[in-house]
């Protein structure tokens, strides 16, 4: 009987190290999707996003404007830097604010570099990480009056993690009660339903999140950009063009 056990023991045992192998291997794989920009550019059909981003803006229409970039790890690169990069060069104080620092519970398995961690959010193309962006200030640093207008890019990550930080969820809740141009583009578009303020609006997200926001009361369109309102809400990189100049033209009508 003991003879029975050690080899049914000993036969447990190879096939957890097999599958532990097979796991190392897939985990060991750089290959992994990405979004690299140069290509994004120059696809047919990006014309009007790659004029956007090579054409220089020569007047500062947002002199005097103040906006939070609101981001966490995970956010899509260009969701963010081309924004702000526009919003800079009209002339608007662009701050990118991240929540708190806190690290995942030990159990949870997670290895991220906290020296870089604790200060800057990470980047993403797709599924590869491109780099860190500088925090400027943290949630619970700003409040509602700071700011002309907040923006929060996508990135299939970055926009769970900011749906899930009740400080972060509050405080766009409180941003959108006062009157204040809320944007957001792509997946981003999920943290507004946890702000609860998409019932009865207007608005437009990723193909793959617009069932989400029907669900959560909101109005979808399929279009580039919608604005209804202090909401204005785009789909996707592509329409990065589109979405900040209406982000623009309600900072200069407002």
């Amino acid at each position: 009987m003991e003879t029975n056990v050690n080899a049914q023991q000993g036969a447990n045992s190879q096939t957890v190290a097999n599958h532990l192998e097979i796991l190392s291997q897939l985990s060991s794989k750089t290959a992994v999707g990405s979004f690299p920009l140069a290509q994004f550019l120059n696809a047919p059909g990006n014309e009007k996003v790659r004029d956007f981003f090579f054409t220089p803006v020569t007047e500062k229409t947002l002199e005097g404007k103040r906006i939070a970039i609101i981001s966490s790890d995970g956010f899509e690169e260009i969701e963010l830097t081309g924004p702000a990069w526009y919003f800079r060069q009209l002339g608007a104080q662009v701050d990118i604010i991240a929540p708190k620092y806190a690290p995942a519970p030990a159990n949870f398995g997670l290895s991220m570099p906290e020296e870089m961690s604790e200060t800057h959010i990470m980047a993403i193309q797709y599924l590869q990480p491109v780099g860190w962006i500088k925090v400027d200030r943290t949630i619970d640093q700003i409040k509602v009056e700071d700011y002309d207008a907040i923006f929060i890019p996508g990135g299939a990550w970055n926009p769970d993690n900011l749906r899930h930080d009740k400080e972060v969820v509050k405080f766009v809740k409180e941003f959108s009660a006062s009157g204040k141009l809320v944007s957001a583009i792509c997946h981003a578009t999920v943290v507004l339903i946890n702000a609860e303020i998409i019932k009865g609006k207007r608005l437009t997200g990723y193909w793959n999140i617009q069932i989400d926001l029907k669900n959560a009361g909101g109005i979808v369109s399929d279009v580039p950009v919608v604005a209804d309102g202090n909401l204005i809400t785009s789909r996707h990189p592509i329409d990065l063009a589109d979405f900040s100049k209406a982000v623009e033209n309600w900072l200069i009508e407002n």
